[in-house]
């Protein structure tokens, strides 16, 4: 198999893979019957980083629409964000 042939190029000959590692993406908290209010945005504040303010306004968002984008960036800076937003219950993806 030569490198062509494992790296996928897109018809312009730019690398797709390594687009996606530096492309905008959304981490998405998606709504849950299972967490409180208070510790959604207690975790939003440690986690990402918000401003009381803003992890309130993300949590009623989640709660009343289902889901919400909470963080935008790189999927490099997002996934480890998304990994610890899991491991402490919460329900997330990068889109």
């Amino acid at each position: 198999m030569t490198l062509t042939e494992r790296v996928k190029l897109k018809p312009d000959g730019s690398n797709s893979s390594s687009e996606s590692l530096s492309k905008e993406m959304f981490l998405i908290l998606y709504n849950d019957e299972v967490n409180s209010f208070d510790f959604v945005i207690e975790t939003l504040i440690e986690v990402c980083g918000h401003q009381p303010e803003q992890a309130e306004q993300c949590a009623l968002i989640t709660h009343t629409k289902g889901k919400c984008d909470i963080k935008k960036g790189s999927f490099a800076i997002l996934k480890p964000i998304k990994e610890t937003l899991i491991l402490k219950g919460l329900s997330a993806v990068i889109e």
